[in-house]
């Protein structure tokens, strides 16, 4: 299901050591390892990868298509398509996802949400990925 469609090019960066306030959009990709105060969206239909990095902290709503999340996350997090939470991922807020997949360490402080998509009764793909020894 996920694997047929190409990543979108992270094409913006939110550089470690950069601070922002207000809310923000962006179009395809965009990686944040600084810091951000506000919502961060995808714009648009197209394609969208938001990379929070291990350094990162978003404070506000997040919404893209695929989100990767290493860093710290207050507010509510919607991923349209997969939720990737990686081992030091920190999220205060309810969680919205159509797949997710959650590294051990990883700790949500809020509601997981599924979205069922096209209002079938399908249930979510759900990962559980294991820490390689």
């Amino acid at each position: 299901m996920f694997g047929k469609k190409s990543q979108p090019p992270i094409k913006s960066l939110i550089a470690q050591g950069t601070r922002i306030e207000g809310h923000m959009q962006f179009s395809e990709g965009l990686r944040i390892d600084g810091e951000v105060f506000g919502d961060v969206h995808a714009a648009g239909e197209s394609s969208s990868l938001l990379v929070i990095s291990e350094a990162a902290t978003v404070q506000g709503e997040i919404k893209a298509d695929h989100v990767i999340i290493n860093g710290s996350v207050r507010g509510p997090v919607h991923a349209r398509e997969l939720l990737e939470l990686q081992p030091k991922a920190r999220i205060e807020g309810d969680v919205t996802y159509v797949a997710l997949e959650m590294h051990q360490g990883a700790v949500i402080s809020g509601q997981l949400k599924p979205i069922v998509a096209d209002g079938s009764a399908e249930k979510p793909l759900l990962k559980l990925a294991a820490k390689s020894a």
